[in-house]
């Protein structure tokens, strides 16, 4: 009996369906791997933002600024 045979015999109803984090957690890995997707791209979206606000904040503000009058 090959493996494949052997694992869907032990298992049964669950062969083939995807496995969860843990018992205690109803979250399966995949859903995990694309939470952990999402977050990285959001965090590099909020690093560019910083970056863009920072810029705006210590060239283009003093720039501008010449023009106004106190």
């Amino acid at each position: 009996m090959g493996e494949a045979k052997r694992r869907k015999a032990t298992l049964g109803e669950k062969y083939g369906q995807e496995s969860s984090l843990g018992r205690w957690l109803p979250v399966t890995k995949s859903q995990a791997e694309a939470f952990v997707q999402w977050t990285t791209r959001g965090a590099w979206i909020g690093i560019g933002l910083l970056v863009v606000a920072w810029v705006s904040v210590r060239f283009i503000g003093p720039a501008l600024g010449w023009w106004q009058v106190n």
